[in-house]
């Protein structure tokens, strides 16, 4: 790693780190110099690999299995970086569950699974990392959004429902944590090229496999670059934003 890069000291959380957008997450922030902790919580292989892929190109991360929707994991998941690495820099907050269940059939089971890991996972995650932020003089927050979440859209109002919710989120956090040098964005990710297990897939409306005004499906290294800049020294003056990355998807 070149020690010169812009998060070179920096240590991050990663949650639902393993595969997909957070993959490449905590790929691009290790790229930047970052010490990377990796949360999975059933993706445990995936996540082992998430670490190879950033040791292999010189980065230094490991993994830490935790349910964020439990707040003894999440107390685990902390101290366990703190005991590595003594510090904790910046928080990303990727994990989601991704359901697709008609209004008429979603129990409230399901809601409250669904609402619990993205906003209370955030929360939960937030309020134990910040302690940590303040000690060292600051520090990035970034959530990761859904486009559906400011458009709308069928058969997912409890993910739609969660997805704005981290949009006030952020707002409220942003204003709170100024004085502490701490900022707060979310990033909003368009129709990416993934690799989904999405619960009733077949449900899946027909929209939302649409090809945006740039002509193909974002990637995920492009989604991990904003969560990059967002984590910089470049982006000091930006907190409470929802920051799209869709190809012109959607133009608010």
């Amino acid at each position: 790693m070149n020690n010169g890069l812009e998060l070179s000291g920096k240590v991050a959380i990663v949650t639902g780190g393993a595969r997909n957008i957070g993959r490449a997450i905590g790929i691009e922030l290790a790229n930047a110099g970052a010490k990377v902790m990796v949360n999975a919580n059933t993706s445990i292989k995936e996540a082992e690999e998430t670490v190879c892929l950033i040791k292999a190109a010189g980065g230094e991360a490991a993994y830490f299995v935790a349910d964020i929707t439990c707040p003894e994991s999440v107390k685990a998941l902390v101290g366990e970086v703190i005991k590595r690495w003594g510090r904790i820099d910046l928080l990303v907050s990727n994990a989601a569950t991704r359901q697709e269940t008609a209004l008429a059939d979603i129990t409230i089971e399901e809601w409250h699974r669904v609402l619990s890991v993205v906003l209370d996972g955030a929360f939960l995650c937030t309020q134990a990392c910040v302690p940590h932020m303040k000690r060292v003089g600051g520090g990035s927050i970034v959530t990761i959004g859904g486009m559906t979440g400011h458009r709308g859209g069928r058969n997912r109002s409890h993910v739609i429902t969660a997805k704005a919710g981290l949009v006030g989120f952020v707002k409220a956090l942003a204003t709170e944590l100024a004085a502490d040098q701490i900022t707060v964005n979310c990033v909003v990710p368009g129709t990416i090229a993934t690799q989904r297990g999405i619960v009733g897939a077949p449900l899946r409306p027909k929209e939302r496999d649409h090809t945006p005004p740039l002509g193909r499906h974002g990637e995920p290294s492009e989604v991990a670059a904003m969560v990059r800049m967002l984590c910089g020294p470049g982006a000091r003056y930006v907190t409470g934003q929802a920051i799209h990355i869709n190809g012109g998807g959607w133009m608010p």
